[in-house]
């Protein structure tokens, strides 16, 4: 059932345990989320980017989700929700097919204008009734620089600006960078935990963490417990949905000599692939959760 993402992550941060929020591109990938949710009774948020939102329209892949949910996992509380939104337009958009819940991305602007821009989505979204995530601090992506090269300084979120961003905007979430990164990389920085228990103390709304996509089970464990409310994943998904289709066709299965359905049969499996990851990464973040994540009531 479509569920606002706001009352999602605020049930997560009052029962102690973290919510996965994942990237879908296609049919495929949003019904192995969906299914994957259903099996584990967990609730999930499903979220679209731009790039996404070009290639499937955005109004068609909105539709995709929300009919999905219904159908596929009526009692289970999903959240749709637009990911990396960077600019004014796109929120307009969203707002104008019905997204719920939305992501202003201002990370890379200068502070100021980060948190004029981020205000002006806020009055926009909260007076038609939908959520905005904001972020502070930047998270890297895979390719920018070499790890070795990284001032990780530089990227994270400062707990003091943290406070003063949150009750400025009135954002609903915030994303924050405490050494997190978008992508697969060799070598990873350690997480800075005190600056994250630092801000978990300062600021009164959830807590999105962005670029966990291969944190081991240990490192989920320990920013949940800091007050993570919210993991992403993409890179994760995409890849679990690519490698298996790849593998597939190395093999020159059905799909090669023509049978019927043999189309249908291979998305089917590269479906399972992407479910059976999402079921794993949605279960690394139910440490402090006395039971499934998926508390209904």
């Amino acid at each position: 059932m479509i569920t606002s993402v706001k009352e999602i992550l605020k049930k997560a941060k009052e029962g102690g345990y973290a919510v996965g929020a994942f990237n879908t591109v296609n049919l495929e990938t949003t019904r192995a989320i969906v299914e994957a949710a259903q099996e584990l009774r967990s609730p999930v948020i499903i979220q679209v980017t731009e790039k996404t939102m070009e290639y499937g329209g955005g109004r068609g892949i909105f539709h995709l989700i929300k009919n999905d949910a219904e159908f596929y996992a009526p009692e289970i509380p999903i959240g749709i929700h637009l990911d990396h939104g960077k600019s004014f337009e796109i929120i307009e958009r969203c707002a104008e097919i019905g997204y719920g819940s939305v992501m202003y991305d201002g990370s890379r602007k200068k502070y100021e204008d980060n948190l004029a821009m981020t205000k002006k989505v806020v009055d926009f979204c909260h007076s038609r009734d939908i959520d905005v995530q904001g972020e502070l601090g930047s998270v890297p992506y895979l390719g920018e620089s070499g790890m070795e090269d990284v001032d990780w300084e530089e990227y994270m979120t400062d707990p003091a600006q943290a406070e003063d961003f949150v009750k400025k905007t009135g954002i609903d979430a915030l994303a924050v960078a405490i050494g997190n990164a978008h992508g697969f990389f060799k070598e990873r920085s350690v997480p800075d935990y005190a600056r994250l228990e630092m801000i978990s103390k300062v600021v009164d709304v959830p807590l999105v963490l962005h670029g966990a996509s291969d944190w081991e089970h240990d490192r989920v464990k320990e920013v949940v417990s800091r007050g993570i409310s919210c993991f992403n994943v993409d890179t994760a998904t995409r890849l679990a949905f690519v490698n298996s289709l790849v593998k597939a066709v190395r093999e020159q299965n059905e799909i090669s000599q023509g049978n019927g359905q043999a189309e249908n049969k291979e998305l089917r499996k590269r479906r399972e692939s992407v479910k059976n990851n999402s079921k794993g990464k949605n279960q690394k973040s139910k440490f402090r959760s006395p039971a499934l994540a998926g508390r209904l009531s």
